[in-house]
């Protein structure tokens, strides 16, 4: 079997080209056998290579692979790929920051770039590239000249957030938030901050820095470490306001931000990429542009216009810490408004409890009509509520209801698909 670095060397000649997929092969690309839930990469090594691949990395044993010198075998190809963009991390001269949270990740991270993008050489996490072969792939992104890159990280249990942090191996570290999400595996919040806070663990371990929200009490027990904090407090490193409005506005030292980035929930997200680009050097007018810029998009506090209905679609995912967040925001909102839910995935024990929370908030906010769509939420139709109960989107569909109010928001986990609600709105 080859060395890491004699791996690394033909990785570097293939400009990192690297394929995990046989079907979507880039001519000259270096292809590894990895080994999914559903699929194992080790059986399309010869499709690999027959499409363009150059190489070839498998951990099956297979007598035909001894005579093709295009085809190296390898102890575990997963392992292999991560020790690679480790290899590949440790020999740039690129800053990295790490992100992970509950919610907002994705948003956070696409805020980030477009602020330091103004000025650096930067990359991100391609998609939601952010697990055990995503992050890899997505460090194999970095380039010579590349001085920022921003690396997500997911994780649906204990000891993932610390695998994706000694791969990435970040110079800056942020969690974006707590929240109820994946409790299938992290059980409860105290859970969750345990599994997300072993990337604040590393950053201390390594004496890197770590970006606190100062306002989040879980947080701020970290800032006796290198730390930069932005929150709302004159002590802090960078003391913003927020400016209450439809959108995102942040105010600092009289310099407004404003953005056309949809809900409150947002606005710690908005001052993390400020406070980065303040502590950079970028100045607050290129900072202000690059974030008027951004459009939210795939499905995250899209705001669409249809007629004269204004549609906020939040249905990339839900958990109920991000539904209890999406409803209040939307609460006051003025007009007219209905809120359409779908069922919450991965909550263990706890889901029936906290769909019926949810039930409860939207009712006690009173909203001019209350959908909720999928079994969890059904469960309590039969319960007295006000609202609407829909056991699937299909019976939503064939009911014919209608949504005649003038503000409408959709949610629900990425299961359910709550955007194709969209389609009967006119």
């Amino acid at each position: 079997m080859p060395m890491i670095h004699e791996l690394y060397e033909e990785l570097k000649s293939s400009n990192f080209l690297v394929d995990i997929d046989s079907r979507k092969i880039r001519k000259g690309s270096i292809f590894f056998g990895i080994k999914g839930d559903n699929f194992n990469g080790n059986d399309y090594v010869f499709d690999a290579i027959r499409k363009g691949s150059r190489l070839a990395i498998t951990d099956k044993e297979n007598p035909n692979l001894n005579n093709d010198p295009r085809i190296i075998k390898v102890s575990d190809a997963l392992s292999t790929l991560q020790e690679l963009s480790k290899f590949h991390r440790k020999s740039s001269s690129a800053k990295v920051i790490g992100i992970t949270g509950s919610n907002g990740k994705t948003t956070t991270k696409e805020l980030i770039y477009s602020v330091l993008s103004t000025k650096f050489k930067t990359i991100c996490t391609l998609g939601n590239y952010n697990n055990h072969i995503g992050l890899p792939l997505s460090l194999f992104e970095i380039r010579d000249d590349t001085e920022f890159a921003i690396i997500e990280m997911g994780a649906n249990n204990f000891g993932e957030i610390a695998l994706l942090t000694s791969i990435c191996e970040p110079d800056y570290g942020y969690i974006t938030n707590f929240g109820k999400a994946h409790l299938e595996g992290f059980i409860n919040i105290d859970g969750v901050i345990k599994a997300k806070t072993e990337l604040y663990n590393w950053i201390i371990k390594n004496d890197k820095t770590i970006l606190i929200n100062g306002d989040d009490k879980n947080q701020k027990k970290y800032d006796v470490h290198k730390h930069i904090v932005f929150g709302r407090n004159k002590n802090f490193n960078y003391d913003f306001k927020e400016k209450s409005n439809d959108f995102v506005n942040v105010l600092f030292d009289s310099f407004l931000f404003d953005t056309n980035l949809y809900g409150r929930y947002n606005y710690s997200n908005v001052c993390a990429a400020i406070a980065l680009g303040l502590e950079f050097g970028i100045d607050k007018n290129e900072i202000n542009h690059s974030l008027k810029n951004y459009q939210s998009k795939n499905n995250r506090s899209e705001v669409i216009k249809v007629g004269n209905k204004r549609i906020i679609l939040d249905a990339y995912n839900a958990n109920p810490s991000s539904m209890e967040e999406a409803i209040k925001s939307f609460s006051i909102l003025e007009g007219d408004k209905t809120i359409i839910l779908g069922d919450m995935y991965e909550l263990g024990d706890d889901s029936l409890n906290e769909h019926k929370k949810i039930i409860k908030l939207c009712e006690e906010n009173k909203h001019s009509k209350c959908i909720f769509i999928g079994e969890k939420f059904y469960s309590f139709s039969n319960d007295k509520h006000t609202s609407t109960f829909f056991k699937n989107k299909s019976n939503f569909f064939n009911s014919g209801i209608e949504i005649r109010e003038k503000n409408i928001l959709i949610k629900g986990s990425r299961g359910m698909k709550m955007e194709e609600i969209l389609k009967h709105i006119q």
